[in-house]
């Protein structure tokens, strides 16, 4: 097995994450560094999307195999609280489920405590246990894989949700002009 590719990938991953943060960044531990950067930055553009949509397009999905932009959150938070206790190494909070179809303030609430837990979970993780198996969805993997796996499923599924925005008239939270900084 080549074991170039998930260093190089992870090398980008960091690089990528932290330009132009403005975050105290652990020189030993890149890769760690860019995972939280990458949180925090899913973290402020799903809660901002989530918040965007009105409520009575939760239920919107561009065609019905997908899934509708509440499930899209939903899914999102879930996967949170998997994620980000696989990569700390400590126990996803016990929540109550969501009942199908839960309204937009009990989504928005449950993505803010997944990415506040994420954000503990996250906190003490360093580069020095990259290599260790983890619990991944019933598998076991590296906790380097885990990473990059979610930073790709932050990626990936605000990048679905910014489109739902799109196609309801609204600008995503990236799209937007930045504030004018002093």
């Amino acid at each position: 097995m080549n074991t170039t590719f998930p260093l190089i990938a992870l090398t980008a991953l960091a690089a990528w994450s932290v330009a132009g943060t403005n975050a105290a960044l652990d020189p030993a531990s890149p890769v760690a560094d860019a995972v939280r950067s990458s949180a925090e930055r899913a973290a402020t553009n799903f809660i901002a999307a989530a918040e965007d949509m009105p409520a009575a397009t939760y239920g919107f999905k561009p065609t019905p195999a997908q899934m509708s932009f509440g499930e899209a959150i939903a899914h999102m938070a879930a996967g949170n609280d998997a994620y980000c206790s696989s990569i700390g190494g400590v126990a996803a909070p016990k929540r109550s489920a969501l009942a199908a179809g839960a309204s937009k303030e009990a989504l928005v609430a449950r993505l803010k405590e997944t990415f506040k837990f994420c954000e503990s979970a996250l906190a003490g993780v360093n580069d020095s246990r990259l290599h260790e198996k983890v619990a991944y969805f019933g598998e076991q993997t590296s906790r380097a894989a885990v990473m990059v796996s979610a930073a790709e499923e932050w990626a990936g599924h605000y990048s679905q949700i910014a489109i739902y925005l799109r196609l309801n008239g609204l600008v995503p939270p990236t799209a937007k002009p930045r504030a004018a900084q002093s």
